[in-house]
């Protein structure tokens, strides 16, 4: 059941009663008699729990083979590339002054 708030209009008392929607509004103030009125509530905070709150839980089976498809396909093709921009980078290692130190520093002389 909801709970309501309520203000007395005649000496400023703030109250609370948990009725069920159906029951009339309150009339009297519970401590002078005046009138009250029903003060427009914050409303009950909503928890959401399992599936079935998001846009992508509802796509259709064919809508989530093709995005696996692509997925897959997608996270396949970037891994030459890293390998091909890596390989490019050290053979100029000396030139670019990168931030990335070459493999091993070479032997010092004594």
């Amino acid at each position: 059941m909801p709970t309501y708030e309520y203000e007395c209009l005649d000496c400023g008392n703030q109250f609370e009663a948990v009725q069920s929607m159906k029951d009339p509004h309150l009339t009297e103030c519970p401590q002078c008699g005046g009138k009250v009125r029903r003060k427009i509530g914050r409303g009950a905070g909503i928890i959401f729990k399992g599936s079935g709150f998001y846009q992508t839980d509802y796509r259709s089976d064919s809508y989530k083979a093709a995005a696996k498809k692509d997925s897959d396909s997608s996270s396949a093709s970037p891994a030459p590339k890293e390998t091909s921009s890596t390989s490019g980078s050290s053979s100029g290692s000396g030139s670019s002054g990168g931030s990335a130190p070459a493999a091993s520093p070479p032997a010092k002389t004594p």
